[in-house]
């Protein structure tokens, strides 16, 4: 059966990016608000069990997605099945929720937060399958299916989370009400978007897991350098908070943790573009269009650059304002930390679109070796800064960090670019 005729066209990149922006904007605000919820309803300290709690899932479940989605989205030759991707996705995402569980008990940290980091764990893996049909809707240029899907998700996330902290006063049971809202929009509407978007054929019926081990092997050395490199990536922002929560505990990382989240209004345009623009972006250098390819990302540098710069004017005018009114005058104390995190986050927005045209390129292996660099950058200066300096210690780490993968991302991306063996720029 043939999907209908409307979902088989792919939307246009204003229109894929007009519906990514606007899922993107709602799931965003959704995931700050719970944020919000915790500091209003909490403490400073459940804040820092949770953010702790990202933190350490994080890492694990990046690496296990093998980045497969931008896999997906950029395989412009269709080397793969979607069948393919899935029945790799089912197997990481398993040895994901493994590996999380026996790095929580290994921790050492109280009963309360190994459960939390557990619960945590359980709502990625719920996302991670969602993840992967994202990926098959991505590659079909049907971004529209996924911004409802987001936008659904983040206003769902927000309730049950925020009943379960209100009914019980414990994070545990606001992470418990996350995983269920990832677990019924999986089941719901994200496997109703792939059905319809992927036709049944004889020889892959829709949404069944493939199991041909020599192709799952292929695809997974393929996506492995992607992998280490999301894994890297969620280290790097998340180094800093472990050190903080050894060194200063978790009241001082659940501060830290709110007023970056605040960033978020910029990741989130990043993300939209960027995401929209990758099958473009693949196509144009796939097809050896080096100028397209070129102008397309240079838009999307100019926009990270110009995002950065309206951020940092923003905190230093109103920084202190914006919250006190979102949490409480207990974060605003530490207004000035938030500019210089801002800063940091300026510099990340145009490393990231940079990250975008490595991955559109299909330099996958290259970015292992760097954004391993930019780890070992922000551990050392995690541990020689924050110890001593707190909050600004942990700023000044990431700064240094997302200054060292701006860098590496530009000599990469200009590689890419002058060495393609089709057509040269002009």
């Amino acid at each position: 059966m043939n999907p209908p005729a409307h979902l088989a066209r792919p939307l246009s990149l204003r229109a894929n990016f007009s519906w990514t922006f606007a899922g993107n904007v709602v799931y965003a605000a959704s995931q700050w608000a719970m944020l919000v919820v915790l500091a209003k309803l909490g403490t400073p300290e459940m804040v820092g069990q949770f953010s702790l709690g990202l933190a350490v899932t994080a890492p694990i479940m990046l690496f296990a997605n093998l980045q497969l989605r931008a896999v997906q989205a950029t395989d412009a030759r269709r080397e793969y099945r979607f069948g393919d991707y899935l029945g790799l996705r089912l197997i990481t995402t398993l040895l994901a929720l493994l590996a999380i569980a026996a790095v929580a008990a290994l921790s050492g940290y109280a009963a309360a937060t190994v459960a939390v980091i557990l619960m945590i764990g359980l709502a990625k893996a719920f996302e991670s399958i969602s993840d992967i049909f994202y990926g098959l809707m991505q590659q079909r240029e049907r971004m529209d299916r996924i911004a409802r899907s987001m936008m659904i998700k983040g206003a769902l996330s927000l309730a049950l989370l925020g009943l379960g902290v209100w009914l019980t006063g414990s994070v545990l049971w606001g992470a418990a009400g996350l995983a269920a809202a990832w677990a019924a929009l999986l089941l719901t509407y994200d496997l109703r978007s792939a059905r319809l978007i992927l036709p049944a054929s004889p020889d892959e019926p829709a949404l069944r897991p493939r199991r041909d081990a020599p192709t799952l092997r292929r695809l997974a050395w393929l996506a492995l350098p992607l992998g280490i490199t999301m894994m890297l990536i969620s280290l790097n922002t998340n180094i800093p908070r472990y050190v903080m929560e050894g060194a200063w505990g978790e009241r001082t990382l659940g501060l830290y943790a709110a007023m970056a989240y605040l960033i978020v209004a910029g990741t989130t345009v990043v993300s939209a573009l960027g995401q929209s623009a990758s099958p473009r972006l693949a196509q144009y250098y796939a097809a050896g269009n080096l100028p397209a390819f070129r102008r397309l990302l240079l838009r999307l540098v100019g926009i990270g650059a110009a995002l950065g710069l309206a951020g940092v004017i923003v905190a230093a005018v109103a920084g202190k304002e914006i919250l006190t009114l979102i949490y409480t005058p207990e974060y605003a104390e530490n207004a000035d930390v938030f500019v210089w995190i801002v800063v940091a986050a300026g510099i990340a927005f145009v490393a990231s679109f940079l990250g975008y045209g490595m991955t559109a390129a299909r330099y996958f292996k290259a970015q292992a070796p760097l954004f391993l660099f930019v780890v070992a950058v922000t551990t050392l200066a995690s541990l020689w800064l924050i110890p001593s300096n707190g909050m600004y210690g942990a700023v000044a780490a990431l700064m240094a960090s997302n200054a060292v993968q701006l860098l590496g991302s530009l000599v990469i991306v200009l590689w890419a670019i002058y060495h393609h063996p089709g057509e040269k720029p002009t």
